[in-house]
């Protein structure tokens, strides 16, 4: 397909006018459109050509769009059609008015981090577009903020469902020629090779609080090796090290995101949008319970499946209220109550050993009147 250029016009299928190029990538190129018959605006993203000439990263791309075309929730891009024109393979989607949340990041000005407000809200309305298609059933595999559209209403769209999913099902030789998905979002278990999981999103949206919190991303390197093996083997660096800013309790939540094993982390992203949402609307004092790694426990512990919080999270890990001060290593806090119960404890037997003591003259009597 010839490069269009802003004013240059084409029709696929005598329906979608390609108006302008808004965007590209490795995997296709994304215009703006008019829909012929029903007279609206839309965008369309045509696929690489490279990957045309791959059927079964086809056919599982069809598969993967018609599935994405079944979600409808206010923060996921609608899809409208999916179709063919010659060998140009094209998604047709609803057309969104604002910036892409990597675009709004890059515009901070320097060393002025986005507000801990907007980041949360932001971050939650991304969580609610990914746990809808969890509860569906689907993964997107490729959370970036480059595929985090923002109205300029702060309304989230995640957009880009099926590509990535798509994308594992191609040819070696197609993954080889093409640059696909970014490696800085990558979940360890990505970074491996291994199939993404709910878990996986999870902790690509960690990577995005993060970097909108500090400006920066945790993970850096010369190559995409490099950063895929400081995925799995490097620990991030604290939030608060670099915004000092970024409260210990929210830093928690973070770090809990980006633990390499999948399992501690939250397992969908609903749940960690509930968490977030807690966090953001309650206070530090009422957020609920985070759960910390307990390295000598590795069973699993379900507090609230009604909810889904903490399904999948270790047994040995000590429910901790967000907002409590921590005990220091070695040491057990004493509750309170307990306190009361132990003051009471020892009224009780002082009161018994003197009741014993004052029984010792009547008992004396009545040993002499038993022997005379």
């Amino acid at each position: 397909m010839r490069r269009m250029t802003t004013g240059a016009q084409q029709l696929l299928n005598d329906r979608y006018r390609l108006i302008e190029r808004v965007g590209s990538g490795g995997m296709a190129a994304v215009y703006r459109a008019q829909d012929t018959i029903l007279g609206r605006t839309v965008a369309v993203k045509v696929l690489h050509p490279g990957l045309t000439g791959d059927e079964t990263f086809l056919a599982k791309f069809r598969q993967e769009a018609q599935a994405v075309a079944n979600l409808a929730h206010p923060n996921i891009v609608t899809v409208h059609d999916i179709g063919q024109d010659g060998d140009r393979h094209y998604i047709v989607m609803e057309f969104v008015e604002g910036f892409t949340l990597k675009q709004i990041i890059r515009n901070q000005p320097p060393n002025m981090p986005m507000s801990i407000e907007r980041a949360l809200d932001l971050a939650i309305q991304i969580c609610a577009g990914l746990g809808y298609a969890h509860r569906a059933g689907l993964v997107h595999c490729d959370v970036k903020p480059q595929n985090v559209l923002v109205t300029r209403d702060e309304r989230v769209k995640v957009t880009d469902f099926g590509i990535a999913r798509a994308m594992s099902e191609a040819t070696v030789s197609v993954k080889q020629e093409l640059v696909w998905g970014t490696p800085q979002y990558f979940a360890p278990e990505q970074a491996r090779g291994q199939k993404a999981t709910p878990a996986s999103d999870v902790y690509s949206v960690g990577i995005i609080l993060f970097e909108m919190l500090t400006g920066g991303l945790p993970f850096l390197g010369e190559n995409h090796t490099a950063i895929a093996l400081k995925h799995i083997q490097e620990p991030p660096p604290l939030p608060s090290d670099i915004n000092p800013n970024v409260p210990p309790q929210l830093e928690e939540i973070i770090l809990k995101v980006l633990l390499k094993e999948p399992m501690l982390r939250y397992r969908t992203a609903g749940q960690f949008g509930r968490i977030l949402s807690t966090y953001r609307n309650q206070g530090l004092e009422e957020t609920g319970t985070l759960y910390l790694p307990n390295e000598q426990n590795t069973q699993y512990y379900n507090p609230r499946p009604e909810d889904e919080l903490g399904e999948d999270t270790p047994t040995g890990m000590r429910p901790i209220l967000l907002g409590e001060e921590t005990p220091a290593r070695g040491m057990t806090p004493v509750e309170p109550a307990q306190a009361a119960f132990d003051w009471v404890a020892v009224t009780l037997g002082l009161i018994a050993f003197f009741a014993l003591v004052g029984l010792i003259p009547l008992w004396w009597a009545v040993y002499l009147a038993w022997t005379s």
